[in-house]
């Protein structure tokens, strides 16, 4: 078949394929070729089509058409797993690729809605004063920026690798193109088909390079980014191209990297953490082959237990069944290529220059179901390395397939001294029941690290693994692994969003930003919980009071709730505290007061009081003290497809001084005066997906 590209809101042929071939027969699976694309058009055109088209949608529009676009998906994996054996992947290591790239849409679906406001841009952090009298105060927004983002994916995920990228920039409101390694590109292709098929996300939010990126990297300019996932060398010989240094263009990346696994001293043959670790050192080895950027390179344990780690190890290794990924009983497939195995076999005679293989073999055994002469087959490869402080090729070349040394530590201060020779890292993970050496491993190595992972008995169940990128962590590392990050939560949005700082009089910033800020204007002249959503507008306000605080009050409230704090019930045990001086209120009862004071009671348009944020208490209140609370809306995030929003309320409580006793804001649900906006459709998704 002819893998196609998509540019410019059609499917395009190029001219003269590449071959690309099956991984477990060698058989031609596809032609490949990005020729005859016009690279400057497509950037053009995601320019001026595609983001205009995501920026006139909120965040939460966006997170939803998100949902829609995995059920989408969902309904239709079984057309992907079925091509992805092709690829040399097993039915679990596809379910990683597949399931694992969809599910990461449904994770920034759910946290663009609870984390994001209902708005096209984000407003970063609490007002700054600027001045005196606070007529002159700054605050920082969030906006797209307003390029496109190019994706370049590794051949080891191309389902995954797609989606954990175009997540985040979809998300953020910036189109993509995105380009698939040309090994596996096929099964991207397939999927990007059913994005397009679904006319979930508007024409020119997504395009497709499969083949070379020819000159496209000639056309970038200051407002587009790249990510690139693969090799260091790759990667640093773009981040270097000139129109990526001249125009200071965005530049993530991801790449291979010597990570480690280390076994605490405590843990013995016998322990739980020394099964566990042995268990994950196969896993590591074996899952996609090896063949993942987060793949257990080098393995450290205590000098003594050497012996009976190697003879763990092979034990577990000798049940592992290699062949074709289709066979019932295969564990471990092909790698992606015959050039990729001849790779991986150059890498590890190189490492046995100062290491030795204490399992497996580089040739001369036949997978189940397959022909080792056509399709990509390697047996796993074990290396022990006794004089890792000596043979320092172990730290610096990585075999990218089923490959890792085994070497010794002697004493904590050597494993992070040998730790910290892989020269940066995306993941090391660390077996240890003994919380101490955990403590001092990890601070010891931490910096030369994205991501750490510290198993025991005690986690090590519901433990997601040292391999697995998960969405709500950031995934990248330092030095050699690429100095980049994504994913990460709201981290990995935030890569997409120009920050910038806005300087003026809090009523036009508070225009500007949609957030009320303080020294702006109130309007006091109805009752804010008398109106709708809608109906609300920044700086609604009720100021309420005073109300007297009596000594009874205190002692009620005390016996009320049993909180007896010696300073609000003892007059010399307060006297003698360096903060009060006298018997003081309950913080909780001054937040209970104000309520009193600000709420009207009768039904209406407020919903619920969901929750207090940055509550702060600045002054002790004192029996006799009369205090009053102004109550001020402060910002709006209406829910999308509910008939209600969320309302932010600045509430600050005074005493007779005016001097201020108590600062936070008030959250709750209120109900609009219309119906919600219809929900995006994930077409023919099926029913019953959840995110």
């Amino acid at each position: 078949m002819n893998v196609q590209s998509y540019a410019l809101g059609k499917w395009i042929t190029g001219e003269d394929g590449d071959v690309v071939r099956n991984a477990v027969t060698g058989e031609p699976v596809a032609q490949v070729s990005s020729r005859g694309l016009d690279f400057a058009a497509m950037l053009d055109y995601g320019r001026r089509v595609g983001g205009p088209a995501l920026r006139k949608l909120t965040f939460h529009k966006r997170a939803l058409k998100m949902k829609a676009l995995a059920q989408y998906l969902l309904a239709r994996k079984e057309s992907y797993y079925e091509l992805s054996t092709a690829t040399g992947a097993t039915r679990s290591d596809s379910w990683i690729d597949i399931e694992g790239g969809i599910g990461t849409l449904f994770t920034y679906s759910s946290r663009g809605r609870r984390e994001l406001p209902n708005e096209t841009f984000l407003v970063d952090g609490a007002p700054e004063m600027l001045s005196r009298q606070g007529t002159f105060v700054g605050v920082h927004i969030c906006t797209p920026i307003e390029g496109v983002a190019v994706h370049i994916d590794a051949f080891n995920f191309p389902c995954w690798g797609m989606l954990e990228k175009i997540s985040v920039t979809l998300l953020a409101g910036v189109p993509a193109i995105v380009k698939p390694a040309t090994q596996t590109c096929y099964l991207a292709e397939r999927m990007f088909r059913d994005i397009i098929a679904s006319e979930i996300f508007p024409e020119g939010s997504l395009q497709l390079i499969c083949g070379s990126v020819g000159d496209l990297f000639d056309h970038l300019k200051a407002q587009d980014s790249v990510t690139f996932t693969g090799s260091a060398f790759t990667g640093r010989k773009l981040r270097q191209h000139p129109a990526v240094v001249r125009n200071s263009v965005r530049f993530t990346l991801e790449a291979d990297s010597l990570n480690f696994s280390l076994l605490g001293p405590d843990a013995k043959p016998g322990a739980p953490e020394f099964d566990l670790f042995v268990k994950e050192v196969v896993r590591e080895m074996t899952v996609k082959a090896g063949q993942k950027c987060t793949a257990i390179r080098r393995a450290f344990t205590p000098r003594e237990i050497i012996p009976a780690l190697v003879d763990a190890l092979r034990e577990h290794l000798a049940k592992v069944v290699i062949g074709d990924p289709a066979a019932e009983g295969v564990t471990m497939g092909p790698l992606a290529s015959l050039s990729q195995r001849n790779e991986v076999r150059e890498r590890v005679r190189e490492l046995c220059q100062g290491a030795e293989i204490v399992y497996g073999t580089l040739d001369g055994f036949k997978p189940v179901a397959a022909d080792s002469e056509h399709g990509a087959f390697l047996s796993p490869i074990l290396l022990h390395c006794s004089d890792p402080k000596s043979h320092l090729d172990v730290h610096r070349i990585e075999a990218f397939g089923p490959v890792s040394t085994l070497m010794p530590y002697d004493s904590i201060e050597d494993a992070i001294e040998l730790i910290r020779m892989g020269e940066g890292s995306l993941v090391g993970s660390l077996f240890t029941f003994d919380n101490e050496f955990a403590r001092e491993l990890v601070l010891g190595v931490a910096c030369f690290h994205g991501r750490l992972l510290i198993v025991n008995r005690d986690c090590a169940r519901e433990s997601t693994g040292h391999g697995s990128p998960l969405p709500n962590l950031i995934h990248g590392g330092p030095g050699r692994a690429g100095g980049g990050e994504e994913m990460g939560g709201m981290r990995g949005v935030m890569h997409y969003l120009q920050r910038t700082a806005l300087q003026g009089s809090p009523e036009t910033l508070t225009r500007i930003s949609r957030r009320w800020i303080t020294g702006s204007a109130r309007h006091t002249e109805v009752h804010p919980f008398r109106k709708s959503l809608e109906d609300l507008d920044l700086g609604d306000c009720v100021v309420a009071g005073p109300r007297t605080v009596t000594l009874e009050d205190i002692e009620h409230f005390a016996s009320f709730t049993g909180d007896k704090f010696y300073a609000h019930m003892d007059e010399a045990a307060a006297k003698a505290n360096p903060f009060f001086g006298a018997r003081v209120a309950h913080g909780y009862f001054i937040v209970s007061l104000a309520a009193g004071l600000f709420v009207d009671p009768h039904p209406g348009p407020v919903l619920a009081n969901y929750g207090i944020d940055n509550l702060r208490f600045l002054s002790p209140v004192f029996p006799g003290d009369a205090l009053t609370v102004a109550l001020t809306c402060k910002q709006k995030n209406p829910r999308v497809t509910e008939n209600y929003g969320e309302v932010r309320w600045d509430s600050v409580v005074t005493n007779q001084d005016g001097k201020i006793v108590a600062q936070y804001d008030v959250l709750t649900m209120v109900q609009k005066g219309t119906q919600p906006e219809p929900v995006p459709a994930a077409v023919h998704a099926g029913e019953g997906v959840a995110a």
